[in-house]
């Protein structure tokens, strides 16, 4: 059995230093690439450097390339932070954030955008408005806005989501004042959930409370938190076109182990996981197999006999 075809479950971002000899192999072959080896786990992955920049138009293309033997696969990408936390929305700099897309939407390959949004920004008729008019600037695109603040759960601005068609980001994150609960909203044609851990001092990140920097979501979900999510994924999946659910917790490559975990509880029997990862995550992944026996060369450790659907 294998995930339902308009579900797709996977991690946040790929491109991680930390997740050397956990998730990718000690010693790689020239031709190694983290993206193209994580697509035989996952039918999609969201796209995290955009939060930070724009993406060179050939970037793209070669990501679509590497990702061209999971023919299921899909990206969402974070929308660039300019707009989202900044506010700013001058022209030319979404049409250089569209450009740097523009190969993998032509490809097929672009489930949605994201607008992630910070707790500060709480549901006023002037957010609402900026929202609006992000909406506007981005309406050649599926869009999803993850919202922090529990004050977005009012009717009137639930009501704003489907008027405008765009999707709510359901959220995991740790409990704080007037934080967004979790939620099984559809707004859109397409849904959307992000785990992103439920340590407290996440927040004390997003406040820049701390001296300095801290792993960010550094939290490892458990087999019974993870299945209180299910009942959310399925009605979302018995409703929308598509639905995303992307694991958030990226240090000590958890984002990984979490998603191999929800995906096989909502149905994906390939059972393969990262040898390094099953060395690491004895217990949660007991039930995985490397692609190789581990004592094998490592550089037979990058073809996963992980069957893409």
């Amino acid at each position: 059995m294998s995930l339902p075809g308009n579900l797709y479950c996977g991690p946040s971002g790929w491109s991680y230093a930390h997740w050397n000899n956990l998730v990718y192999p000690q010693s790689k072959p020239r031709s190694f690439h983290s993206l193209e080896f994580l697509s035989q786990y996952f039918d999609a992955i969201e796209i995290n450097t955009t939060f930070y920049q724009s993406i060179r138009p050939e970037i793209a293309h070669l990501w679509v390339q590497k990702v061209a033997d999971n023919p299921k696969f899909l990206f969402t990408a974070k929308l660039n932070r300019r707009f989202t936390h900044e506010r700013i929305l001058a022209t030319n700099e979404t049409a250089i954030f569209k450009e740097g897309l523009q190969a993998i939407k032509k490809a097929g390959k672009l489930g949605c955008l994201l607008a992630q949004f910070p707790w500060s920004f709480r549901f006023t008729e002037e957010n609402k408005r900026f929202l609006v008019e992000l909406r506007r600037a981005f309406h050649d695109y599926p869009l999803v806005a993850e919202m922090r603040h529990a004050s977005w759960m009012l009717e009137e601005a639930l009501g704003t989501f489907i008027d405008h068609r765009i999707g709510f980001c359901n959220i995991d994150q740790a409990s704080y004042t007037k934080a967004m609960p979790p939620t099984s909203n559809l707004t859109s044609a397409v849904g959307y959930v992000r785990l992103h851990g439920r340590n407290p001092r996440d927040w004390d990140q997003e406040f820049g409370r701390l001296d300095k920097p801290v792993a960010q979501h550094d939290y490892l979900y458990s087999e019974a938190e993870l299945a209180e999510w299910l009942p959310r994924i399925q009605k979302l999946t018995g409703n929308a076109s598509r639905t995303f659910v992307f694991t958030n917790n990226d240090a000590g490559a958890k984002s990984v182990v979490n998603a191999l975990q929800l995906a096989r509880m909502c149905g994906d029997d390939q059972g393969c996981a990262p040898a390094g990862l099953i060395q690491k995550y004895r217990l949660e992944l007991a039930d995985f197999h490397p692609e190789r026996p581990l004592q094998n060369a490592l550089f037979n450790a990058f073809t996963p006999s992980r069957r893409v659907a």
